[in-house]
């Protein structure tokens, strides 16, 4: 284990990885983020419950194994591009992150630790025990601070980007478990899906971005039910990996 990812399960070749890049709130003890604590349980510092639904998955099977990011997305935002200004935020729905105001050396030295550690786990992982199949799992809050007016009304999303082959199957699965199913809602993986991009689409692994709403899966009830469908999910899509 490394204090930039968490594993649960064993990898296996041809089987389903999950990757969670903002599984977690951490917040190591030598990083001041100048925030108030409290925003650390928002959903600006943690994709609500994806750990959760993770375990669960990997618990009941229907993925082998899951490697979830080890701090909080404020830390270091592992589904950006290393270069982008977003990958260590300086502010984030009406919040200023005033801690990430870094300098060149700072910003290295964050990067060092957490981002590419993090990146440089699953690209061995994928190297030793390739997978059919990646599922990328976020959760996404019904409005944002922000933007109140805008509610999205979706239960889920799934997100592709140039490799589609899996997500029309999802849409299917998820429509048949009587979900709302957005369709490159509430983001578009065309813009947002750097994880992806890297592991799935840079290896021609076949994936699925999963967003799941997190009024949904905010308890132990919802966050069960959730991993049933999304395991049924995984049963459906895999019948199209060739």
């Amino acid at each position: 284990m490394s204090e930039a990812w968490r594993q649960l399960g064993e990898a296996r070749a041809g089987g389903i990885l999950l990757i969670a890049d903002h599984a977690s709130a951490h917040v190591p003890r030598d990083i001041d983020l100048g925030i108030d604590p409290g925003l650390l349980a928002n959903h600006i510092a943690i994709d609500i419950g994806v750990a959760e639904v993770a375990a669960l998955l990997v618990e009941s099977g229907a993925v082998d194994a899951a490697i979830l990011g080890g701090v909080s997305r404020l830390v270091v935002d592992c589904n950006r591009e290393e270069d982008a200004p977003g990958v260590l935020p300086i502010a984030s729905d009406g919040h200023a992150i005033p801690g990430n105001a870094l300098d060149d050396a700072g910003r290295e030295e964050r990067l060092a630790r957490f981002y590419r550690p993090y990146h440089d786990h699953i690209t061995a992982t994928i190297a030793a025990q390739r997978p059919a199949m990646i599922l990328s799992l976020h959760s996404f809050t019904p409005s944002l601070a922000s933007h109140p007016e805008q509610a999205r009304p979706w239960h889920v999303g799934v997100l592709y980007n140039d490799d589609d082959r899996l997500a029309t199957a999802a849409i299917v699965a998820l429509e048949a478990e009587g979900l709302n199913v957005g369709d490159q809602q509430p983001y578009s993986g065309k813009q947002l899906n750097a994880t992806m991009n890297r592991h799935a689409e840079g290896n021609a692994i076949p994936y699925v971005g999963i967003e799941m709403r997190q009024d949904l899966v905010g308890d132990a009830a919802g966050q069960a039910l959730f991993a049933e469908r999304l395991a049924k999910m995984c049963k459906k899509v895999t019948l199209n990996i060739e």
